[in-house]
């Protein structure tokens, strides 16, 4: 788990909060994936700082669909809109 707290550390605070708050959520974040959901959620930290921001912050959907669920999961945990 500490990896993947590293690994939520990005270039910016929004990224910072949004991700660490889904890892350690106790309802809904990453304790509730299963091994798809926890593979998507590495995948996402494997993205770069801008689409991450385009897609947790601004609400944009990412083009890979494999992404969808676990941006909208994200966005969830923090009280953020989902996307259809």
């Amino acid at each position: 788990m500490s990896r993947l707290r590293w690994r939520c550390r990005r270039g910016t605070t929004e990224l910072d909060r949004l991700l660490t708050r889904f890892l350690e959520s106790p309802s809904g974040g990453y304790g509730s994936l299963d091994a798809t959901g926890r593979a998507a959620f590495e995948q996402l930290l494997d993205c770069e700082d801008d689409h991450l921001i385009d897609w947790l912050v601004n609400g944009q959907r990412p083009r890979e669909g494999a992404l969808v669920d676990i941006v909208n999961r994200v966005r969830a945990v923090s009280g953020l809109p989902t996307q259809a």
